[in-house]
């Protein structure tokens, strides 16, 4: 039997955040997660009707405010830091993005430092963090950074790795009881579990949309909300997890996800057809791209055309995490938001 914990965890409304407090409730842990505002009971009723919610509490925490963290992560024996922000386009990169996610990590920390219950803390970081610009002639692993994004481009990816190396300066400079793990997603779907529409499930519905002129020489990194949890859970559990673990299932090319989409889809759902996954269509794409909202522009100009390569060994063996197939996935994501009413379909 494993033994019952008290774990936290920030964001715990969030995509990620209430799949990890769903799976560390059904497992019998006592869960405290940080909410923005208990004021908006809309964002997160959905965690009060969670199997073993008795066992759960809620707090409010605001990355931009430090002490707000000390009271969240009092007596917890472990943290999960899953709260960042996550946009591609905001008006202010600094402030907006870059200040919240580095300074709530640290602030996230820092509390931990003062509290001698806390043993691990676990991170979401993201593949924004080990590349915005992937290679297909290099395989990516735990030793990659992302060197290239700036305020300016891909300023969500330029947030997220400064974040991830707060975090690592953080343990290197400052005595702790604690140590860190960070798990580095790629794009996350799959089946929400609170009202919201996550930035990487919003791909599904501008697919619908027309958002997308034609099918990209786009390739997605795919891994489903469901795994990431589980990652997130036995890095919790797992005593001699350590570092960085890159967190990917498959690579699926826009076309196939539009294929797999259109197969459990109603043929009146509009997909894109025209076809600019080709040299011509690559160069039309990164031309119109500089008439598109900045930070879509930088995202399409350093992925389209290219393909990820990357080495997951090291969650699947240390870990012990499987991936679960992205056909699955997308259709599980497609079923979800059609229930949702994000995804229209008209009546037969």
């Amino acid at each position: 039997m494993v033994e019952q914990r008290h774990i936290l965890v920030t964001g715990a409304a969030g995509f990620i955040g209430s799949h990890i407090v769903k799976d560390l409730l059904a497992s019998g842990d006592r869960v405290r997660g940080t909410v923005r505002s208990l004021a908006k009971a809309d964002s997160y009723q959905h965690l009060l009707t969670l199997p073993g919610a008795e066992r759960l509490t809620l707090v409010e925490a605001d990355l931009n405010q430090a002490a707000s963290f000390t009271e969240a992560v009092a007596g917890v024996d472990a943290v999960v830091h899953t709260a960042s922000p996550y946009v591609l386009d905001v008006t202010d990169a600094q402030r907006d993005l870059v200040d919240p996610a580095v300074d709530g990590t640290r602030s996230v920390l820092a509390a931990c430092a003062h509290e001698p219950s806390v043993r691990r803390v676990v991170v979401t970081s993201s593949f924004a963090a080990v590349t915005d610009e992937p290679d297909g002639d290099h395989v990516l692993t735990e030793s990659d950074w992302n060197a290239k994004s700036t305020l300016t481009r891909n300023p969500y990816y330029y947030s997220k790795t400064l974040a991830e190396r707060a975090a690592w300066d953080f343990m290197a400079a400052e005595p702790r009881g604690f140590d860190l793990v960070v798990i580095n997603p790629f794009l996350t779907i799959g089946p929400a579990l609170g009202p919201g529409l996550n930035t990487s499930n919003q791909v599904f519905v501008d697919l619908t949309t027309g958002t997308y002129p034609g099918i990209l020489s786009l390739a997605f990194g795919l891994v489903d909300v469901r795994d990431v949890a589980s990652a997130h859970i036995q890095a919790l559990r797992t005593d001699a997890a350590s570092g960085r673990y890159l967190c990917a299932g498959e690579v699926v090319p826009m076309r196939d996800l539009v294929g797999i989409m259109r197969s459990c889809l109603p043929p009146q759902v509009k997909l894109p057809t025209r076809s600019l996954d080709n040299a011509l269509g690559t160069q039309v794409v990164k031309l119109a791209s500089y008439l598109q909202p900045r930070g879509v522009g930088s995202y399409l100009r350093s992925h389209v055309g290219r393909v990820p390569r990357y080495d997951t060994t090291r969650i699947r063996t240390e870990l012990g995490v499987e991936f679960r197939p992205a056909d699955q996935s997308v259709q599980d994501t497609v079923a979800d938001l059609v229930a949702l009413g994000r995804i229209s379909v008209p009546a037969a």
